[in-house]
Order: C-alpha cells, then structure tokens, then sequence
C-alpha cells in the first residue's frame, strides 16, 4: 500500500486522484498525477497555460477519457466508471472559465435553472414548475453569491464577474458535494476577485 494510499482510508477525504495520466495522439496532458482533495478546504491547481489544469476538470466530469489511473469520490465512487451525468449526481459540480449564463432571463430565472428537486425527472420537475421549497432555496443561493438585489436584472446586464457568480450560484443551487471552479476569477476587477474570494470562503464553511 502506498503513502497516498493509505492517507486516503484515513483522511476526510473528498476527491481522490492516483495515477492519472491522458495521452492525446503521443502528447501526455497529465503525467502520473496523483492528489487528495479534503472536504473543508480551498485547494488550487496552479500550473502555466497547456499544463493540463481544465483537462483534470474534463476528466473528472467526464468531458475527457483518461488513459490510466483511478479518480474516486468519498473514498469509493469510481467517477470514471459513470457518465457524465450520473457524476453530477452523485455531487460533483462545476463551474467553466467562461460563464454561461442565460443572458435574456433574470438572475433568478437562471439561479433557479439550478435547482433540481425531482433530479431523477425532467418531466415532475417542469410539472410542478416553481414550488416554495426552490423559491426558498433560490433566495438562499442569491444572498450567497450577494445578488439577492439584482434577482429580478436580466443576467445580461451583469458585469463579467457578476455573471460568474450566477453561474456559481447555478452550480451550488445543485447542492453538490465537490465544486470545481476553472480560472474562477479571470478578467474580473480586483474588488470582483476580493468578493469572489469572499464567497468562495463562505461557500467553505
């Protein structure tokens, strides 16, 4: 058994990564990585541009195959056994490096898009439509990302680092149990990188 291997039985782990590696046509994207994300905490992948950061992301939500090593969550779901969809299910979540919000629908019309109550049905989710449970649970993610004023602005009108937020809040309204941000705050101000900061803190607690 190895080190990580055995800190993985122990820990209060989240994610765990041994020996990933993706080929693509000869080019190794990621080599033999190998890491332990923890439930609680802040963790970053820093690395220069072609270092294989979005491509973990892709791997772990499914987007990309990996050629060899093991990704589990809380220890025993083999995420790369499952599909794309059945990994969300089973908590992962994540936000992409260009938000990809609804532009002609408000704040809470996408924050809303995000919460599933009848996950397992499409059909008894849009029969039942708006429920107070998700209105409920709606404001909840809207005064967590701090956009519970701007509900009713079309997201079209946000600043760049507002409609991150909304797409954040798109993914947490999911209540998922791993959230995965790619370049969270790309091409925002510095008072937009202090208040994503900020939530990213809150959303840790």
């Amino acid at each position: 058994m190895t080190a990580m291997q055995a800190t993985a039985e122990t820990a209060n782990v989240a994610l765990y990564v041994n020996g990933l590696t993706v080929v693509f046509d000869g080019f190794r994207a990621l080599n033999n990585l190998s890491f332990i994300a923890e439930y609680g905490r802040i963790h970053g992948i820093i690395g220069p541009n072609g270092a294989g950061k979005t491509t973990l992301l892709d791997i772990v939500t499914g987007i990309t195959r990996a050629s060899e090593g093991t990704v589990l969550l809380d220890r025993k779901v083999d995420l790369l056994q499952l599909p794309t969809s059945k990994r969300a299910m089973a908590g992962i979540g994540r936000k992409f490096q260009k938000p990809s919000v609804f532009d002609w629908l408000t704040v809470r019309q996408n924050v809303e898009l995000g919460i599933r109550e009848y996950p397992h049905s499409l059909i008894r989710e849009l029969r039942h439509g708006t429920t107070r449970r998700k209105r409920e649970r709606t404001d909840a993610v809207l005064e967590t990302i701090g956009l519970l004023e701007e509900a009713e602005r079309l997201a079209g009108t946000l600043s760049h680092g507002q409609k991150q937020w909304v797409e954040i809040g798109m993914v947490i309204g999911r209540e998922p149990k791993v959230l995965m941000l790619d370049e969270p705050v790309a091409g925002m101000s510095d008072r937009e990188r202090e208040a994503t900061a900020a939530l990213l803190e809150r959303l840790r607690g």
